[in-house]
């Protein structure tokens, strides 16, 4: 009967230093089948209960064999909550943004429609302002609870402004005012 060392300075003090026996000595390596290896200091159970010790055999090039334990431990309680959580902001966060594209997609085929219309009236542009008024609202509402930066918000409602405005342009419901030269 052969009995190996192992020291391990990642796993906790109490299986820092294992001992290990192999029960078949017949064997040319005495790790060659892992099930014959057991342990030879006890340990707390409360140690295995929070996670599992695997061990398995490697051969290094200078045919020396060793013996590789892991400990793989499940999830902290908080990491599993904050897991928990961060799934349910992302698919929430998910579902703002989809309204905000749909909300703005709407706007901008509106304004396309609208700018393509030869014979376009002024007053054909307030369904299209209680759109932008209704996808305002949707991006103040995100940007509030923290779905989107505040600039990104205001980047997009001034993409919704700026069309709006060359559609008005184009139609000449609207006509800039020159600016002053201060020369």
């Amino acid at each position: 009967m052969a009995a190996f060392s192992c020291s391990l300075l990642t796993l906790p003090s109490q299986i820092r230093n294992l001992s290990l026996t192999s029960s078949s000595s017949s064997s040319p390596s005495p790790f060659s089948n892992s099930s014959s290896l057991s342990f030879s200091k006890n340990l707390s159970h409360t140690l295995f209960s929070r996670g599992s010790v695997s061990l398995s055999t490697v051969q290094n090039p200078t045919q020396r064999f060793m013996v590789v334990c892991e400990v793989t431990t499940k999830k902290a309680d908080s990491a599993v909550k904050r897991a928990r959580l961060s799934e349910k902001r992302r698919v929430y966060n998910k579902s703002r943004k989809s309204e905000i594209r749909t909300r703005m997609r709407k706007v901008l085929e509106a304004l396309e429609g609208l700018k393509k219309k030869p014979e376009a009236q002024a007053e054909e542009i307030l369904p299209v302002e209680k759109l932008i008024g209704e996808a305002y609202s949707v991006i103040d509402k995100a940007v509030k609870a923290g779905t989107l930066h505040r600039n990104t918000g205001a980047n997009r409602k001034s993409r919704l402004a700026r069309r709006k405005k060359a559609v008005e342009i184009h139609h000449g419901w609207y006509t800039p005012v020159p600016e002053a030269s201060s020369v």
